[in-house]
């Protein structure tokens, strides 16, 4: 287990990276794990060697080689690979494997260091594509490796290997090669797949520098020693080929010449060529580590590579490697081959792709208007170039020229377009481009954003492709991380940016959940709503309002030029519920919407279209009080045709249809559900509500009358306060009912008489209602009780009633305790006018309760007025509401025309009854 092996391989690097327990690859003698430094979090690749792993050699082998020996073969193996790492770590190219932490030894005599971050070696990559092309693991999938992080998960690496993978990586060999030969002074004297690295960007890396040296043909001026080639080409058996020079890839020039020289790689390189297209993936030339074998292989042309038996290569090698460049790298003479430089001159490295790579890898060294103009030509060859090379070179290449804020919209127009094409792009947009957006467009709240147009353009891209980071990111990380990009355009002074920011909005709101919205969605629209004063702005508000409130935002919803407000109408869309709740409209919404001052047709209109969704959502209260009035002043707007009128007139209708269906169903079951007021024989209706009305007026002018008469001064406290019906007993309604179905032959105040005397144009089912048996008075003890002075019958001329001196001693008792609470209030101490009492008509016949003995009274008359009416119906009053100690008022059946059904006369007509009788006062 690895973590038993860190006790023994611990070190500094170990101490300070977080180490995956398993390793990434197996390159010669090198485990590479899969590390993060703890302090920066910056991911690399750590190099191990084991020396347990020699030993286990040399114990296999016997008593072969003295105890002596096989120290210092050790010694020189661990040697080799100190100066390796040293190699590695002395020179710095782009196409030589970068060292973060030089070599060191580990606790139990191994080495360790810290390298940039590889993801495979090319040898392990042939490898797997041979264990796929076989069949020999089942369920391999091309390409594919899997990796484990740091923390321990285990994920597939993509990685993939096609013409231009390999065109791209030949090239950057070449140069690093070059730099070698020409720069450093070196021989690689190694070069073979296991000795090239490819990165996370799919950069083909150079290492294994454990057996270079100068070449022995010139004065180097390297401080290396020379390489000793009768030590490297001896194989030892007591040590593991893997720290062994390969044989497979070496010159002739090492084997047979004894000659080190630069060229020695080109033909290393050439073999490797060979074996990428191979099946298996090997060198042509199989030694088995033996130098005899190889010697014979190279002896015979029939073993030895050429371009007439194809390189020995069982696959298909590509026309320009096959014709131009690889019978100039294998071949026995040094001087016919190529040098570094040519190769990467040759024709097979002529095309559009090829030198859009090497032109990106030397970007930073190109000036602004070159970089300009490359930016602008690679969005026309994007769709060209494989996808592995699109996600691993080229997008991590422009991604690293995001700091150049001149072409920052023209580098994230090609982001996104990368974005669309590769496969992988849900863990590349969170992993790459989110944060070296974060970087370029800082978010916090202490930042100060000041006006830059060319970040301007920028975030104008992120906001026109939002749809493809929307789809390519957890609602988690849209929430953290773009929606702020999104505020950051709401919020901006550039109109466009705030209508780019508007036109993301039926992207984001299936992304986001509800609270989201509610609280940074809406409020930083509806404040851009209110304070800009540009008409396509607002437009674009009242479109994203429509959005929130379930509406759908058309396609290319451009604003017109003239702002009329006449749009095109798409395809009908999809009906969907409300992003935002009932309170955020009736509260913030329409509020928002009725402080709107301008009157373009196109303002209204996208108003119109937000009043229309909030028909659907909000009360009908709601909508009477506060949405109609607002519809009523937009659609008479002046600037509004004929047909945009109209349509303000069908949602109005619409809206008003709605609320007067749902007010009448309320009523209905509030009439169904429950009994009115226990009273009128059970019914009720609007003309019994405008008669209650009546008699509250009534009561009040009679209450005053009282008091004028008596001269008990001004009422003490308001009538209209007292319930006219408390004072009626539960039976009322049917001590009355023979008093109802009385014949017309009785008195002249029998209430049979109502509908035919003075009111026959009133319908009867209207008076049905208040053809009560008490009078209409708030206070029904503050009157006099009226008694009619002979039964008669009707007659044209009514005679006016006895008003009677009433005696101390005979009081009626109020029908109920509450009724005489009630009346308490009202009652002065003094004899006044009697309540209305008993009503009673000759002839008819009533209960025991309803009759009561009236004293006698020294009777006086006063002489009636002569009157203009016929027979006036008679008012009746329950017995049970006499009160005592208050004087009778005899009326005649003249008195219908002021106590009929508790409706006054109108102001000015000819005083009746008691108005006469006030006047000979």
């Amino acid at each position: 287990m690895f973590s038993s092996a860190l006790k023994s391989l611990s070190s500094n690097i170990s101490a300070n990276y977080q180490i995956s327990p398993h390793p990434t690859v197996i390159s010669g003698p090198w485990k590479v794990h899969d590390g993060k430094k703890k302090s920066t979090g910056t991911t690399a690749s750590i190099f191990i060697f084991d020396k347990k792993t020699l030993d286990s050699r040399s114990s296999g082998l016997g008593g072969r080689s003295s105890s002596s020996s096989t120290k210092k073969l050790h010694g020189d193996v661990v040697e080799r690979l100190k100066r390796e790492a040293s190699n590695l770590t002395r020179l710095r190219h782009p196409s030589v494997l970068q060292v973060l932490e030089p070599v060191e030894e580990t606790r139990g005599g191994g080495l360790m260091f810290a390298t940039e971050q590889v993801t495979t070696s090319l040898a392990w990559l042939l490898q797997e594509k041979d264990a796929q092309e076989s069949n020999l693991r089942i369920g391999s999938r091309s390409s594919r490796y899997m990796v484990e992080d740091p923390d321990g998960t285990r994920r597939r690496s993509d990685l993939e290997i096609d013409e231009l993978e390999i065109q791209k990586g030949l090239l950057q060999v070449a140069k690093g090669l070059e730099f070698l030969h020409e720069s450093a002074g070196l021989v690689h004297g190694n070069l073979n797949p296991e000795a090239i690295f490819i990165n996370a960007k799919s950069d083909w890396k150079i290492s294994g520098l454990g057996f270079a040296g100068p070449p022995s043909s010139t004065d180097s001026r390297s401080s290396l020693p020379p390489l000793a080639l009768s030590e490297v080409l001896y194989q030892d058996p007591c040590l593991p080929s893997s720290v062994q020079l390969n044989l497979d890839y070496t010159s002739p020039d090492f084997a047979l010449d004894s000659n080190v020289t630069t060229s020695a790689d080109l033909f290393s390189l050439g073999i490797t060529i060979i074996a990428l297209y191979n099946s298996p993936h090997v060198s042509p030339i199989q030694a088995h580590s033996n130098l005899s074998s190889y010697k014979k292989l190279l002896a015979s042309p029939s073993t030895t590579p050429s371009q007439g038996n194809n390189f020995l290569c069982s696959g298909t090698i590509p026309k320009d490697l096959a014709t131009h460049v690889l019978p100039r790298l294998i071949t026995r003479r040094p001087a016919q081959r190529l040098n570094a430089r040519e190769f990467q001159q040759s024709q097979y490295f002529d095309n559009i792709l090829v030198s859009t790579i090497r032109f990106l890898e030397s970007l930073p060294a190109k000036n602004q208007n070159e970089k300009s103009q490359f930016m602008r030509g690679l969005q026309r060859v994007i769709s060209e170039f494989p996808v592995s090379v699109l996600e691993r070179k080229v997008l991590g290449a422009l991604l690293d020229e995001l700091k150049d804020r001149e072409l920052l919209p023209l580098i994230l127009q090609n982001v996104f377009a990368i974005l669309q094409r590769i496969p992988n792009a849900r863990r590349t947009l969170p992993e790459k481009v989110i944060p070296q957006l974060k970087e370029v467009f800082p978010t916090s709240k202490g930042t100060v954003q000041e006006r830059d147009s060319k970040k301007d353009a920028g975030l104008m891209v992120v906001l026109e492709h939002m749809k493809t980071v929307a789809e390519n990111c957890s609602g988690k990380e849209f929430k953290e991380d773009i929606l702020p990009l999104i505020r950051l355009g709401l919020d901006s002074p550039t109109h466009s940016l705030v209508d780019g920011a508007i036109k993301c909005l039926p992207v984001i709101l299936p992304v986001l959940d509800f609270s989201t919205v509610k609280n940074e969605v809406f409020p930083p629209i509806a404040s851009t709503f209110s304070r800009t004063n540009s008409l396509a702005i607002k437009v674009r508000c009242l479109e994203a309002f429509t959005a929130l409130c379930g509406g759908s935002l058309g396609e290319g919803g451009a604003v017109e030029d003239d702002l009329s407000g006449l749009a095109q109408k798409g395809k009908p869309q999809p009906i969907r519920s409300s992003i935002l709740d009932k309170y955020t409209i009736q509260e913030k919404l329409v509020p928002s919407l009725k402080a709107i001052k301008t009157k373009e047709p196109a303002v209204m209109m996208a108003a119109l279209a937000v009043f229309r969704q909030v028909g659907t959502i909000a009360d009908s209260d709601f909508l009477a009080l506060e949405v109609l009035p607002i519809l009523w002043s937009f659609s008479l707007g002046p600037l509004l045709d004929l047909r945009q009128f109209g349509e303000f007139m069908d949602l109005t209708k619409s809206i008003s249809s709605k609320i007067e269906r749902e007010q009448t169903k309320k009523l209905q079951e509030l009439s169904s559900g429950t009994d009115p007021s226990g009273f009128q024989n059970g019914t009720a209706s609007s003309s019994g509500i405008s008669n209650n009305i009546t008699q509250l007026d009534t009561e009040s002018t009679r209450d005053n009358f009282e008091r004028l008469v008596l001269g008990r001064g001004p009422p003490a406290s308001n009538s209209r306060d007292v319930d006219p019906w408390d004072s009626m007993t539960p039976n009322a309604s049917a001590t009355h009912t023979p008093v109802q179905q009385s014949s017309p032959a009785g008195f002249s105040w029998s209430t049979n008489m109502v509908g035919s005397a003075g009111r026959g144009n009133t319908p009867l089912g209207a008076l049905n209602h208040n053809m009560r048996s008490i009078t209409p008075d708030y206070n029904l003890n503050s009157f006099p009780s009226l008694e009619p002075t002979a039964r008669q019958t009707s007659s044209p001329t009514p005679t006016f009633p006895a008003l009677q001196a009433s005696s101390s001693a005979t009081w009626s008792k109020p029908s109920s305790p509450n009724n005489q609470q009630s009346f308490q209030g009202n009652i002065p101490s003094g004899p006044s006018l009697g309540a209305l009492a008993n009503l009673k008509g000759p002839g008819a016949s009533m209960s025991a309760q309803s009759v009561q003995s009236s004293p006698n009274y020294s009777a006086f008359f006063i002489p009636p007025p002569p009157s203009s009416h016929g027979s006036l119906g008679a008012f009746p009053s329950p017995s049970n509401l006499t009160n005592a100690n208050k004087p009778p008022l005899r009326a005649s059946t003249a008195q219908k025309a002021i106590l009929n059904n508790g409706v006054s006369q109108p102001q000015g007509n000819t005083k009746q009854g008691l108005d006469k009788y006030e006047s000979l006062l």
